[in-house]
């Protein structure tokens, strides 16, 4: 499985993340946006996953973006989005450093229950200290600006922006992953002891990953504030973060696209799921989740890249022939 490896029908798949917003309700304009900045979080999960570093704590990061925006526009009036996405990749970053001191030294189940600990510890915060984050009733956000100009009502600026973001993104993972970081990465999936042997810290490469998958996580919660218009402390909840394994796990962590493509379905799913089966949807993502585990453990990415090798060979025998 070819983590680099860009599907044919990339440029299609553009041409449809621009077009589509035209020519749908608005609804579905705001389950897209959520599946951009949620593919963006998810990222950051996958990049961990590669390396098989399990997180059940990402929503620290999510939650810190978010609640950076949060107190910009609280305390300051801060509502630009230029200005704001950057504070919350750095928030997002600040904190993966932080925390990525303790968490290099962990593998496996004590990575994944820590991860989950410092996020509990999070959600407790702001919980607790209620006048300053605003408790269970959380904090109002308002509209966003950019370059000075206030955004729409209908959504469309918020979508476009977050695609230009997310277009952003994709490329810096490329790029990660394809730099010698990237690729001791995914050795350590394989076998660490060799990694120390050829003379590299293996702790380095953790913390790396762990420092990048921080900062997609902050500018995930920015995005996510300005959609949504209103932050709660069940942002930094397990809940949160188990949202983001299961789309992780869903769309394959083995290609850049699996995030989207687990994004997409997800959202749409429990919104239909939601609808149609109002007592029982959690059971039916629940379903979901095991047909992929027992069937399918490379999610969509995997199924769409075995489609893609059989057109590509029925192709070459018609040409042969």
């Amino acid at each position: 499985m070819n983590l680099l490896a860009v599907p044919r029908a990339a440029l299609v798949a553009s041409a449809l993340m621009i077009l589509l917003p035209l020519v749908v309700p608005g609804w579905i304009v705001f389950i897209l946006t959520k599946v951009l900045f949620m593919s963006i979080a998810v990222m950051g999960v996958s990049v961990l996953l590669r390396g098989g570093l399990l997180t059940f704590g990402h929503a620290l990061y999510y939650a810190t973006g978010a609640y950076a925006v949060g107190f910009s526009v609280k305390w300051f009036g801060v509502q630009e989005l230029l200005l704001l996405v950057p504070l919350g990749a750095l928030s997002g970053l600040i904190m993966a450093a932080l925390v990525g001191l303790i968490m290099a030294r962990y593998r496996e189940v004590f990575f994944a229950m820590l991860n989950l600990a410092f996020s509990m510890i999070l959600f407790g915060a702001l919980l607790k200290f209620y006048w300053v984050t605003g408790g269970t009733d959380g904090l109002a956000i308002g509209t966003a600006t950019l370059l000075g100009i206030e955004l729409p009502g209908d959504g469309f600026g918020y979508y476009y922006f977050s695609l230009a973001i997310a277009g952003v993104v994709t490329l810096v993972v490329y790029r990660f992953m394809a730099s010698p970081a990237g690729y001791f990465l995914r050795a350590l999936y394989d076998n660490e002891i060799r990694i120390e042997y050829s003379g590299v810290a293996v702790r380095q490469i953790i913390y790396r990953t762990y420092l990048l998958a921080g900062t997609l996580g902050g500018v995930s919660g920015v995005l996510a504030a300005f959609t949504i218009g209103h932050i709660v402390p069940e942002d930094a909840f397990w809940i949160q973060s188990g949202e983001f394994v299961f789309i992780a796990l869903l769309g394959g962590f083995g290609g850049l696209p699996g995030p989207l493509m687990g994004a997409l379905v997800y959202e749409f799913l429990q919104t239909y799921a939601s609808k149609y089966f109002p007592l029982a949807w959690q059971m039916m993502m629940g379903i979901v989740m095991l047909l992929i585990i027992l069937f399918q453990p490379g999610g969509l990415w995997a199924i769409y890249q075995r489609v893609e090798h059989r057109l590509g060979r029925r192709a070459r025998g018609g040409e042969n022939s």
